[in-house]
């Protein structure tokens, strides 16, 4: 679970820093907020 976690803080933290835009800030947290999804269903 601490790897999960990890991962998913590193990928946010990736998206974040790459937007230029609000637009673009509100795609990358879509985006880390689906990999958060994928990855706690596929811990189940």
């Amino acid at each position: 679970m601490r790897k999960i976690t990890l991962l998913a803080l590193a990928t946010a933290t990736l998206l974040v820093a790459a937007c230029n835009t609000v637009e673009g800030v509100g795609k990358d947290v879509k985006s880390a907020g689906d990999t958060v999804a994928k990855t706690a269903d596929s811990a189940k």
